[in-house]
């Protein structure tokens, strides 16, 4: 039995924040579940999708987020408690069904995560999703804690259904990925079937009807603002003329910092869970007493901007402030000392703090870049690619994935990306305005995610360039989840369907369209060649199943290799496809037995045949 479907409530269970979330949603009865998967959510949906194998619960993978939404949507609009996750840019792909949905609401409890990523540990920014709580209209809540994090989940589909509308519930990364002990609560027994009622005039949104439904969703926020005022995560701590306001996870950095600066006496926190609408009562009932109030909050200054209108409302002029040159950055995660270090600075409290070592004499730690993993796919297939290209003026445009790390030395394929899917619909771009001939990747997740578009728009404007779709058989990148064109039946798993990228391509008008197997070097070269001859938008599907993948499912037929005394130092395996299983031992090019996997491109294009298979004992 899956852990988080442990019937024992109060038992204390350590767990990480995504599966504390998913434990939430399990208590709240959550019935359907719905994702495209991203760092920092991931594992929640890792969860769902098992404990869907041993339950009643329905999980899909969906072909991306706004498709999840709306898939969503339907399930709450037919009374199911339905839970549809992402991470924060995700929210961008469903803001479209997002901004309606709030008007029409659902009759089943909706909770939307979504998992913002400062200092964009896995993204490509670091946006703040509570602007689409005000947006939109909708309820957002902020867990600060593992535990809270369970509690809000499971009270966010209660709320859901009070108010008849979707629930925004914004996690941090910080959040997601820490692990602490949590008291199980009470299990609710699911419903996973439920019926829809036909009301076209207040479910299908022509602008009659919509002019109505805004109205109803400005009275939906009032009682939201009801709630706020009196919810029991948004709270004050402490006595005293310093106030400081917090939010999620920045809660624990200013706790800790007081106590750290001696401070307890002097200052108070009001801890703002239930962030969206903010409570203006009982932020104004916090002033009462403060000489100055700091906002602490991470990302933008969605706070401090309201705590200061409602400051302006009430008629007063004390100090505010938090974001500045000398107070908190819109930059990055908090981290200890900087919160110290500001609310030292704000209240004029001296803090002298520890001195960091001196480190002087220590050896400066050498850096270790992200890299593709050995033996992956799209090292081969973009050596093929390069090589392919020789002598030709080029511009890479690449997108989201494991893939996007091709952009680096010694491979260097990677001109510009900008979000999912981008990669297709910048090269129509590209090709039109510029001489140079536009060769982009994207891979199979993401194709079916938001590149099917773009290269239809590229087929019916005639475009020309060549697109090379990397189908590595998984959702890589993000912990090797499905997609459309996974086999399902690798994972002993039935009733799925497959979705041929191949016959997709075709059907949508592409006629220049090959398949090649990236590990056969030479004849992957002479493929690439031909369609970048091609006149047109031609297509490379280059299948090879991800190495990770392949040895998870037991199908990975790992032979390592070694270097002879053949080798005369070019060192083209090192400057050319850069594969971590090679080191220099000394001035002598190795290979690490340990870390290669036997995929032979390096064999292959060594000028001395000095690489050669390790002889089985």
């Amino acid at each position: 039995m899956h852990k988080l479907l442990t019937d024992s409530p109060g038992k204390k269970m350590l767990l990480l924040g995504n599966e504390a979330i998913a434990r939430g949603a399990i208590e709240a009865g959550v019935s359907f579940a719905t994702t495209y998967p991203g760092t920092p959510s991931s594992e929640i949906s890792l969860n769902l999708f098992q404990i869907s194998q041993e339950s009643d619960l329905y999980f899909e993978y969906s072909t991306n987020e706004k498709v999840a939404l709306e898939v969503a949507a339907a399930a709450a609009n037919s009374g199911v408690r339905t839970f549809c996750m992402m991470k924060h840019v995700g929210m961008n792909v469903a803001a479209d069904p997002l901004m309606t949905l709030a008007y029409v609401g659902v009759k089943g409890g909706l909770v939307i995560l979504t998992a913002d990523d400062p200092f964009m540990f896995s993204s490509q920014n670091e946006q703040d999703n509570r602007y689409y709580g005000k947006l939109s209209g909708l309820p957002m809540l902020e867990p600060s804690s593992v535990q809270e994090a369970q509690q809000m989940t499971a009270y966010a589909f209660d709320l859901s259904e009070q108010l008849e509308g979707p629930v925004i519930l914004r996690t941090t990364t910080r959040v997601n990925h820490s692990s602490a002990f949590v008291e199980l609560g009470q299990l609710k027994t699911r419903s996973p079937k439920g019926d829809f009622t036909k009301d076209p005039l207040n479910l299908v949104t022509v602008p009659a009807v919509s002019r109505k439904l805004h109205v109803r969703l400005l009275e939906k926020l009032d009682k939201a603002l009801e709630l706020a005022e009196t919810s029991s995560y948004n709270f004050i701590e402490g006595s005293g003329p310093w106030g400081i306001i917090c939010n999620g996870v920045s809660y624990n950095y200013v706790s800790d910092a007081i106590k750290d600066l001696g401070i307890e006496e002097k200052a108070r926190i009001l801890r703002i869970g239930f962030s969206n609408p903010a409570p203006p009562n009982l932020i104004k009932s916090f002033f009462d007493g403060c000489e100055k109030v700091l906002v602490a909050e991470e990302g933008e200054p969605v706070m401090e901007e309201t705590v200061k209108a409602f400051a302006q409302e009430a008629g007063l002029t004390l100090r505010i402030a938090g974001k500045g040159k000398k107070a908190f950055s819109r930059l990055y995660e908090f981290d200890p000392a900087t919160v110290r270090r500001v609310i030292a600075d704000f209240f004029g409290v001296s803090f002298a703090g520890t001195q960091p070592p001196d480190l002087s004499d220590v050896p400066e730690i050498p850096q270790r870049p992200p890299n593709l993993c050995a033996g992956c796919s799209h090292r081969a297939t973009f050596y093929a690619v390069k090589k392919a290209a020789e002598g030709m003026e080029t511009i890479y445009p690449t997108d989201i994935g494991c893939y996007t790390l091709g952009f680096l030395p010694p491979l260097a394929m990677g001109d510009f990306v900008i979000c999912m899917g981008s990669s297709v619909s910048t090269s129509c771009g590209f090709s039109k305005v510029t001489d140079k001939k536009v060769i982009s990747f994207i891979g199979d997740s993401t194709f079916f995610h938001s590149g099917l578009t773009g290269l239809i728009n590229a087929v019916y404007n005639n475009h020309n360039f060549t697109l090379v779709i990397l189908d590595n058989g998984t959702t890589a990148m993000t912990g090797h989840q499905p997609n459309p064109g996974v086999d399902m039946s690798n994972l002993k798993l039935s009733g799925y369907g497959h979705v041929s990228i191949e016959a997709v391509v075709r059907a949508i008008g592409v006629e220049h369209v090959n398949v090649i197997k990236p590990y056969k070097v030479k004849k992957s070269i002479e493929t690439v060649k031909s369609a970048l001859a091609y006149e047109g938008v031609s297509v490379i599907i280059s299948e090879e199943m991800c190495t990770l993948y392949a040895n998870s499912l037991k199908k990975l037929n790992v032979r390592a290799f070694t270097i002879t005394d053949k080798c005369k130092n070019h060192r083209d395996c090192i400057n050319e496809i850069g594969c971590p299983a090679f080191y220099l031992d000394g001035e002598n090019v190795s290979i690490n037995p340990n870390t290669c996997v036997g995929c032979a491109v390096c064999a292959q294009i060594c000028p001395e045949n000095a690489i050669i298979p390790v002889k089985k004992k």
